[in-house]
């Protein structure tokens, strides 16, 4: 089955090669002024796949910068009316659309408190954009599917070459380089062992760790805007309290196994749970035992998430076809979601 979400996942290696080669001069100009001016903290304001762009932003802030990330609520400002304190602090919004009336009013209401607003947007001539001091453009084209892909990863790499750029990582610049490539690598990954277990299962564990949770959470918000599967999102080392009672016989479970400093903690996390005999899916670049989902080798331990979840979005909309499910029309959903 074709889909929108298919042809859009598959144009993201073109789309992040055209992030990459546009607008060095304002991811300049904004990392200079972040160097002279260091911002004490951060802040993000999303919704949806966007809020886990901003959980991913949240991690690499707080390793290559030492910033401590906190999701702002939009409804503290939208219905409690909150009085923020965020004199010199970086407040990040993300959205495809730039439509959602929540993210651009706790965006201005950030810039008016003295943060530095940014957005991080598909649509630089939107509300969103139009409301933020320095606006990033996403490059990820018109995308078409309710189940947004192409930006989602453009989020991420406008992200990381932020970062790149603000802290004068050079080791990360040159994997940026190479990043399309491995995301067409990612794209030829065979992920079809999954569908056998996903496709009858009626509730499932996405578990990620450190970067590799923002792609958990996005995998768990696609089951179930696709395929209308309950899925939940876990940390491997929150997995191991109490959610792991929940497990039972035909409760299966996807992890992402990346090679970065959490390597171990998901490695043996799987091999404890296909020990006790339960059904694991792991999404790695080693091989071994339960049903592996292949990945490209690693790149880099900031860029391998996008290189996992570029690799599942074919599945998902695979998996939606053989639930009987069409990935481009959820059931009650909408592109672009206006929330207050």
């Amino acid at each position: 089955m074709s889909s929108l979400m298919v042809e859009e996942a598959r144009q993201a290696p073109a789309r992040v090669a055209a992030l990459l080669a546009a607008d060095a001069e304002r991811y300049a100009r904004l990392a200079a002024r972040l160097r002279a001016e260091p911002p004490p903290f951060a802040l993000t304001i999303a919704r949806g796949t966007s809020d886990h762009a901003a959980s991913y932003a949240a991690v690499l802030l707080a390793l290559e910068a030492g910033i401590v990330t906190a999701s702002l609520p939009p409804s503290t400002i939208t219905r409690y009316r909150a009085e923020l304190r965020l004199e010199h602090a970086l407040a990040l919004a993300i959205s495809q659309s730039g439509a959602s009336p929540d993210v651009i009013m706790t965006l201005a209401a950030a810039g008016a408190a003295g943060a530095l607003s940014v957005a991080l947007v598909n649509d630089v001539a939107s509300p969103l954009a139009r409301a933020a001091a320095v606006v990033l453009d996403q490059h990820a084209g018109p995308e078409r599917s309710v189940a947004a892909t192409k930006s989602f990863i453009a989020s991420l790499v406008a992200v990381a070459r932020l970062i790149a750029v603000w802290r004068q990582d050079a080791a990360l610049g040159a994997a940026l380089a190479r990043l399309p490539e491995r995301l067409e690598a990612a794209l030829a990954a065979d992920w079809s062992p999954a569908l056998e277990v996903l496709a009858p299962a009626a509730s499932c564990y996405v578990v990620g760790r450190g970067l590799g949770l923002a792609s958990a959470a996005e995998s768990a918000l696609k089951l179930k805007e696709t395929s209308a599967l309950h899925a939940e999102a876990l940390s491997a080392a929150e997995l191991r309290h109490g959610p792991r009672a929940v497990i039972e016989p035909g409760f299966p479970l996807l992890i992402y196994a990346l090679e970065d400093a959490a390597a171990a903690d998901a490695h043996e996390l799987a091999e404890a749970l296909i020990g006790a005999g339960q059904t694991c899916l792991i999404a790695s670049s080693r091989p071994g035992g339960g049903r592996r989902l292949p990945l490209p080798p690693p790149l880099h331990p900031l860029l391998d998430p996008i290189v996992a979840i570029q690799a599942f979005y074919p599945l998902a909309a695979a998996l939606a076809a053989a639930r009987g499910r069409d990935p481009d029309r959820p059931r009650g959903l909408q592109k672009v979601t206006r929330t207050v």
